[in-house]
């Protein structure tokens, strides 16, 4: 009797390696806070130098950094530790690129106890969390973002910072809508003296961002406008209006609610620029794009991920004649560029 092929046959381990993998989250967010990538890339490359480095268990360690190597974080070779390029770039506190700040959002237990809840949140189609209402402060929550999320933001606000054209250096009035950190207007000032940034969010959002415009030496150009987006006076005549990140967070007619605010607060041929996450019309690719509609779905109460023909639509609805689409090198979202006419 011949033996029957195995090939292509289905195998339990990817529902066994889905099911465990909050493990890689603790993994990560652990290594991040034992400095572990750090003291690597310093020199402390055995789990014993990294014992007594730490300060921690040398079983503990070893099983750990094994674990960090089967991720893919670290390179394992006679028993010696050493940084992959993606964890020496993104995870050792010494680089520029360091993201080690934002488990502090990303990883935060806000988020973890409103993804436990997904089932709920899928019989509700919202969350079943109390900060669902992004229209309104939450303080705990956005100053947290405000504090983490920043090195995160530098290639795309880089993008947008040259799309306009910031180099340039002609005088330009931008309003940053939920600026948070504040970094994609800082930047912007940053590269063009002759830049004037008026930043939205909330009191104690804002002050996180005027600490940053302090330490980047544009605060002299920096001023704010506390309060809802949806509310504040935001002043008119700007040449620039960013949104980054905010329409995830709303329904459509909410969306286009700002966006007719937005309208009216550029000058004629000014630009709207959205930073945003952007499906494909299937709504499943690109991954990561797609998969940040789930994240809307657990967090607020009826934001979504939208498609570019939605926002195409919203935007038309609020008077824009044509919008763009500009993918961002290396990050997962994309530009949308919405002028006003002349």
């Amino acid at each position: 009797m011949a033996t029957p092929s195995t090939t292509n046959r289905p195998t339990p381990e990817r529902i066994f390696a889905l099911i465990n993998a909050f493990q890689n989250t603790e993994a990560l967010k652990t290594g991040i806070e034992l400095d572990v990538f750090t003291s690597i890339g310093e020199g402390a490359n055995t789990s014993q130098l990294l014992a007594a480095r730490i300060g921690a268990s040398e079983r503990g360690l070893r099983i750990l950094c094994d674990y960090l190597t089967i991720m893919g974080l670290l390179a394992k070779e006679n028993g010696r530790y050493a940084l992959t390029d993606e964890s020496a770039l993104f995870l050792d506190k010494r680089s520029p690129a360091s993201l080690h700040a934002v488990t502090g959002f990303l990883a935060g237990p806000w988020h973890k106890k409103n993804v436990e809840a997904l089932t709920e949140a899928v019989r509700r189609g919202g969350t079943v969390g109390t900060q669902g209402d992004n229209s309104r402060p939450q303080d705990a929550v956005w100053v947290s973002f405000a504090q983490s999320m920043a090195k995160l933001t530098i290639p795309a606000a880089n993008f947008i910072a040259e799309f306009i054209g910031a180099a340039e250096g002609k005088p330009s009035n931008v309003l940053d809508i939920a600026a948070g950190h504040g970094n994609y207007g800082i930047t912007i000032a940053k590269k063009n003296p002759n830049a004037k940034i008026v930043a939205v969010d909330w009191p104690a959002v804002l002050a996180v961002a005027q600490e940053n415009a302090q330490a980047a030496g544009v605060s002299a150009r920096y001023t704010t406008r506390p309060g809802s987006a949806f509310e504040t006076d935001l002043g008119s005549g700007y040449d620039f209006v960013l949104l980054t990140n905010i329409f995830h967070h709303f329904d459509m007619p909410t969306c286009e609610k700002l966006m007719r605010r937005v309208y009216a607060a550029l000058k004629p041929g000014g630009k709207a620029v959205t930073l945003e996450f952007v499906p494909n019309e299937d709504r499943v690719t690109p991954p990561t794009a797609a998969a940040f509609s789930l994240n809307m779905l657990v967090g607020t109460d009826a934001g979504d991920a939208y498609t570019f023909s939605e926002y195409g639509k919203m935007f038309a609805n609020a008077g824009f004649a044509k919008t763009t689409l500009h993918p961002v090198t290396g990050m997962p979202q994309q530009v949308l560029i919405s002028g006003k006419p002349e």
